[in-house]
């Protein structure tokens, strides 16, 4: 078999195993498992298989016309470079950890069918992306993936705040998408092909005439699928559905698309400095502005969700200082460590029990009772905050490292000043992310909090995951460095001495920080949960987790409002927590800036439509309804009245038929 036809199977097995288990998920019940495991299971095979092929060397190309579109063809197109082959690897191994995870974690959910099948079909839309040598192709994916998580975010649609967080989710990423799908139509009228390769080779040529215009424009759309500022505001929200969902959003699926995509054009935004630097700008404040909201979070979810859009302005920073290896390290290393932390943090939302879902200042005593969590957990955060000889020491320092070579002028690819803004940020956002690493872990496994219930131990397919996804986030950094350059641009990726002692010195600093505050805050009184969830028959997490998210607390994402006094990142960020917990009022920004207008704006063409438009159909109609009484008086029913009516009828016309004919 052909390293094509094995890679046209990557994508399509999963949408078949979708299709099947949507036909199949209520007539055959029995099968909805092995068709939502088996799929990516079998698709991970052949995409290691394709990885092995290609090796990093020559890329795989492949295309057909799809359709004749006039000037500007549409291509069923196939572009596999070392970037795409190890994506496609990291995409199918965690959809399989994620629909394995899934089996015991929503084993109860009476929607668990159509749960499966749209996981399925969201991995199939992100390898599409992943493989897509054209352009228009690739928005196939990309909106598909905007669809998948509406549906997946909103899982438990019968809350309010999972119906707002899809919808949120949704709007949002389809702000950006419009200037984005403008940027590619003019992309490629410029360079005459929606095929990534000849747009490539345009660029190259300078066949491109506005590369700061169509730059800028794409950005949006990037900003908005990945979470950057500032049309991040959607992904925290986004934790109101079920954690694997979170898992896979955002380790290898829909928020990993932006980085990828502007890793693959990326000669088209060196082409202008303007764009580099307003992409350096866009990773910093992301960065900074995410590791403090962080800090101030009191919801396990939504600590983890500002950490995913720190750590994707990682990866935009290094693609704003020109070096798409070191961002495509940073994914591969992240996808690994993200998904067990979130995948860790749904067994601790199981063992904590509380109707706010998971709120870690009532958190109590988790360390004995979930151990499998605890220690990879463990793992996964030390991976987070780059302690070596975790995986993301390595990747993150490859970042910085890019960044330190553009100061000191060893590329000429990005401007200075992007090197600088990618450089400072990505240190003083070391020294938040091991701070907000160690509360977390403190808080959750440490927490003085009340006790909750023992809802019994997991199911084994989930704490076996957990295992499966700490190998990687342990060993995948050093192994992966000094291989990986051979896949990517022949870049050295090995940690530089100064960014290494910068970096893990600062990180140290975070954590011991933060610990050393947790130390000396007084405990505080155990507080009784508002209603700790009743333990299911068969302990499904996931039911826990919608009855938790269905409860009578606080709108979900407002737990921080009220954070405890012996919360360190209360201390930690003094006056600034308020702001911080509430995600600095962006939100509440475009709700004056946008909402309310577009609210008020709808109001006044309400009242136009009823009082304007519906008085003139209501004067028009008058006069025939006028006309109609009065013929309507007329209609009596009385017969003798007719008859009286039709002889004085006849009456008059004998009369005038008798004049007209005298007067002739």
């Amino acid at each position: 078999m052909t390293t094509t036809t094995l890679a046209v199977l990557v994508p399509l097995l999963p949408f078949l195993g979708a299709a099947a288990g949507l036909l199949l998920g209520r007539t055959a019940p029995g099968f909805v498992r092995p068709l939502a495991v088996l799929p990516p299971l079998a698709a991970l095979v052949l995409a290691a298989l394709v990885a092995v092929r290609q090796g990093g060397g020559q890329a795989v190309d492949a295309h057909t016309e799809l359709t004749p579109t006039g000037s500007v063809p549409i291509e069923l197109a196939l572009h596999i470079d070392g970037f795409a082959a190890l994506v496609a690897v990291l995409v199918a191994f965690v959809a399989s950890c994620v629909q394995i995870y899934s089996t015991g974690y929503l084993r109860d959910d009476p929607r668990y069918p159509s749960y499966a099948a749209l996981v399925s079909l969201f991995t199939s839309a992100m390898l599409l992306v992943v493989y897509s040598g054209d352009l228009i192709v690739l928005l196939v994916g990309w909106e598909v993936m905007g669809i998948c998580s509406y549906f997946l975010v909103g899982h438990y649609w019968e809350t309010p705040e999972a119906r707002a967080a899809s919808l949120k989710a949704f709007l949002v990423t389809k702000l950006g998408d419009v200037p984005f799908l403008i940027g590619l139509f003019a992309l490629a009228t410029e360079a005459g092909s929606f095929r990534i390769t000849r747009v490539l080779g345009a660029v190259a040529s300078g066949a491109v005439d506005h590369p700061t215009v169509i730059a800028l424009l794409l950005l949006a759309g990037v900003a908005g699928k990945s979470a950057q500022f500032p049309l991040h505001t959607w992904l925290p929200d986004a934790m109101a559905g079920p954690t694997p969902v979170s898992a896979l959003i955002h380790a290898a699926t829909m928020v990993a698309a932006g980085v990828y995509f502007t890793a693959r054009l990326l000669p088209l935004f060196e082409a202008s400095t303007a764009a580099m630097v307003v992409l350096a700008v866009m990773a910093a404040v992301t960065m900074a502005g995410s590791g403090l909201a962080a800090l101030a979070q009191d919801d396990i979810k939504r600590v983890l969700a500002y950490s995913t859009i720190g750590q994707l302005g990682y990866m935009t920073g290094a693609l704003a200082v020109g070096d798409r290896g070191a961002a495509v390290f940073h994914l591969l290393s992240h996808g690994a460590f993200k998904a067990l932390l979130f995948l860790a943090a749904g067994v601790v939302i199981h063992a904590a029990g509380t109707n706010s879902l998971a709120a870690m200042s009532r958190m109590s005593g988790l360390r004995d009772r979930v151990p499998d969590a605890y220690w990879t957990m463990t793992v996964a955060l030390l991976a987070l905050a780059a302690i070596p000889p975790f995986s993301g020491f390595f990747s993150k320092e490859s970042v910085l490292g890019a960044a330190e070579h553009v100061i000191s002028g060893h590329t000429g690819h990005a401007p200075g000043a992007a090197g600088w803004i990618v450089l400072v940020a990505g240190l003083l956002t070391a020294l938040l992310t091991a701070a907000y690493a160690t509360r977390l872990w403190l808080l959750a496994f440490y927490g003085r909090g009340a006790e909750a219930p023992d809802h019994g131990r997991q199911p084994l397919t989930m704490t076996v995951v957990l295992w499966v996804l700490a190998v990687p986030s342990l060993a995948f950094g050093g192994l992966a460095y000094r291989a990986l350059p051979g896949w990517f641009d022949g870049r050295d990726l090995t940690p530089s001495l100064l960014t290494s002692i910068l970096g893990t010195g600062l990180a140290v600093v975070g954590g011991l920080l933060t610990y050393g505050v947790w130390q000396r805050t007084p405990a505080f009184a155990a507080r009784t949960p508002l209603g700790a969830v009743a333990a299911h028959p068969e302990g499904d997490a996931g039911l826990v987790e919608a009855e938790a998210i269905a409860s009578h607390e606080p709108a979900y994402g407002s737990l921080a409002s009220a954070p405890d006094p012996a919360d360190p990142g209360r201390r930690l960020l003094g006056p600034l927590h308020r702001h911080a917990a509430a995600g600095f009022h962006l939100d509440a920004v475009y709700a004056a800036l946008f909402v309310r207008p577009v609210q008020g704006g709808a109001s006044l063409v309400r009242f136009l439509d009823r009082e304007v438009v519906d008085t003139y159909v209501r004067g028009a109609a008058a006069l025939p309804r006028l006309l109609g009484a009065a013929v309507r008086r007329a209609q009596t029913g009385n017969v003798q009245t007719y008859v009286s009516a039709l002889l004085a009828g006849t009456v008059v016309l004998a009369v005038a038929v008798v004049l007209v004919a005298t007067g002739a």
